[in-house]
């Protein structure tokens, strides 16, 4: 592509919201942590190499589905979750790194090299860990 030579309307997006084809054989539920993993949606879980999406805005079941017959729209943003009790995340973790569990929890600690980054802790409370999830 050659350098503007006139002024052109360029295409915004927000940036709030992505779709992106979910895996064969894979139900991701409403609210769920969506991550990526080989480039296909699923469910978050423990494991390395996963890229957080964000939160599902609705189920997608892709049960019985081949690989990207059905896609997902995942939102960014600050999102409560469930704080592992076994590995809490604390106060000192606050605009720190916290790592996905599963589609619903995070921990303080990467596990032994066993968990991908969900995000950046932002505030806790009694009811779990407010992480910025999504790139």
């Amino acid at each position: 592509m050659v350098a503007l030579t006139a002024p052109r309307v360029v295409s915004e997006k927000a940036g709030v919201t992505s779709t992106a084809p979910v895996a064969a054989d894979t139900v991701i539920h409403g609210g769920a942590v969506t991550v990526s993993e080989g480039g296909l949606a699923k469910p978050g879980k423990t494991g390395l190499g996963l890229i957080v999406l964000g939160i599902a805005d609705a189920t997608a079941d892709n049960s019985g589905g081949a690989d990207g017959a059905i896609s997902i729209t995942t939102r960014r943003g600050t999102f409560r979750l469930f704080n592992l009790p076994t590995d809490a995340v604390t106060a000192a973790e606050i605009g720190k790194p916290c790592f996905l569990v599963d589609d619903q929890t995070v921990a303080k600690t990467h596990g032994g090299n066993t968990r991908s980054q969900a995000g950046a802790v932002i505030d806790l409370d009694a009811q779990g860990v407010w992480v910025r999830l999504g790139f």
